[in-house]
């Protein structure tokens, strides 16, 4: 008994703490589907990296990715057209019980055009998000690396 109060208790208290709080705005095959409709994948890296393909011509890449928002995890997906291109941005899950505005579809557009030679960088090229500025300056700089990982890696 010495022991759980010692240890349990507080261990306790902080499970208790933690926040409740997640949305789940799309999986990975909605979104998939959502950037490239009728297109078949093919994983590059498990979980991480597909090729999206029409019959056998390469019509771009689709990548899944985390960032932290201000505590929590942001699962985000980037498409990228076969020119490098960003073609679309989607939050899949976001955990923080404030921020959500970065799942809002008019600030993800304006990754859209995107490429590894962009800015992409918070009150420049991309608005920041008053009360999310954590999570807009993350989701940036995560799709500003996906976009490093294509040129460099797949181009």
């Amino acid at each position: 008994m010495d022991g759980w109060i010692r240890w349990g208790a507080p261990a306790a208290a902080i499970a208790i703490a933690l926040p409740a709080y997640a949305y789940q705005y799309s999986t990975v095959g909605a979104a998939q589907q959502h950037a490239f409709p009728g297109a078949r994948f093919e994983e590059i890296q498990p979980q991480r990296v597909w090729k999206a393909l029409a019959g056998d011509r390469l019509i771009g890449y689709f990548f899944v990715d985390h960032v932290i928002g201000k505590h929590l995890y942001i699962d985000y997906s980037v498409a990228l057209g076969a020119d490098g291109r960003v073609r679309r941005v989607e939050i899949l899950t976001y955990r923080e019980s404030y921020g959500f505005e970065v799942a809002n579809v008019g600030w993800l557009a304006q990754f859209a055009g995107k490429t590894s030679g962009s800015a992409l960088e918070i009150n420049s090229d991309i608005r920041n998000i008053s009360g999310a500025t954590l999570s807009s300056r993350h989701v940036t700089e995560g799709v500003k690396r996906i976009l490093a990982y294509y040129a460099t890696h797949l181009r």
